[in-house]
């Protein structure tokens, strides 16, 4: 479908993603830095947003080195004082109101089940994944509805419809994103804004290392990564395709689409065979996650 779409947006005149106003979070890594460099390349101007101010500035480096305009701004998204300035700077950048908005910062937690998380790790984690984002289209979605066209991108995981055991505050962050997605893409119709959201597998971003994931699932999670993982460019190009096309969805991996048929067409087959394919994984050992680096979401997605 991606390579497909890719083909059609090349018919699109008037893409939304090329020559855009456009505010990135989470731009110092993964896909947030393909995002924000593809943009440049497709003529746009872009903030580039992440919690870490050197992760920023190594990615506006990159861009004004191609002859890009950008701008590095802090952010932390958890905080909604620190977006809604986010918004002030933007608008300040490009004399105007932005025209896509990509809220793309988040975090990776998993490892443990439902009962054995503790409520630091499920505020810290849905702070992010879900507030992040609520933050990012609460703030935003006036200002591009009022440039009268343009889009909002954000990205969620095939886990807000996959709910995989032991992931359960990503789980929730990425489906509370699927459906403020959903929500906003019907109330922005008719206004010439297009909602999109994605919902990729394994990106080989750097999750597995900084996010707040248990000695098990580090593993497993980046032996996926390296195995099956498509590159962020690739997952940001064809993101930014989707959106010209005013697509809904994107959902770029096979895997990714078969979990997505199987959930909905076979809904107890599939949760039932989850909890086995659990069961039969190597036992995890409970070790404390706390004390991992909270500034980690600036390189997940």
């Amino acid at each position: 479908m991606t390579a497909i779409d890719s083909l059609l947006a090349g018919l699109v005149r008037n893409r939304r993603s090329h020559g855009a106003n456009a505010v990135v979070t989470g731009a110092g890594s993964g896909i947030g830095r393909a995002f924000a460099l593809e943009l440049a390349a497709r003529g746009g101007h872009v903030v580039c947003a992440d919690i870490d101010p050197d992760r920023a500035g190594e990615t506006v480096r990159l861009i004004t080195a191609a002859g890009g305009r950008a701008l590095a701004q802090v952010c932390d998204v958890s905080v909604h004082d620190d977006v809604v300035t986010l918004a002030d700077v933007a608008r300040r950048e490009f004399d105007g109101p932005p025209t896509l908005v990509i809220n793309n910062a988040g975090v990776g937690i998993g490892g443990l089940p439902v009962g054995e998380i503790g409520m630091d790790d499920w505020n810290w984690a849905l702070g992010i994944n879900l507030w992040g984002v609520v933050h990012g289209c609460e703030t935003f979605a006036p200002l591009v509805r009022g440039a009268g066209r343009g889009g909002i991108i954000n990205v969620a995981s095939a886990a807000g419809f996959a709910a995989a055991p032991t992931m359960g505050p990503y789980n929730v962050g990425k489906a509370g994103v699927m459906s403020v997605s959903e929500t906003l893409s019907a109330e922005m119709s008719g206004t010439g804004v297009a909602v999109t959201v994605l919902c990729p597998t394994f990106v080989k971003t750097n999750v597995a290392r900084d996010g707040r994931i248990t000695d098990n699932g580090r593993g497993l999670a980046g032996w996926l990564m390296e195995k099956t993982g498509h590159s962020p460019e690739s997952v940001a190009a064809a993101t930014l395709d989707a959106n010209d096309l005013g697509r809904l969805y994107v959902v770029p991996q096979v895997d990714a689409t078969v979990i997505w048929h199987l959930k909905r067409h076979f809904p107890t087959p599939y949760t039932w065979g989850a909890g086995l394919l659990n069961r039969l994984l190597p036992e995890e050992q409970h070790t404390d996650t706390s004390s991992q680096p909270d500034t980690a979401y600036a390189d997940q997605h």
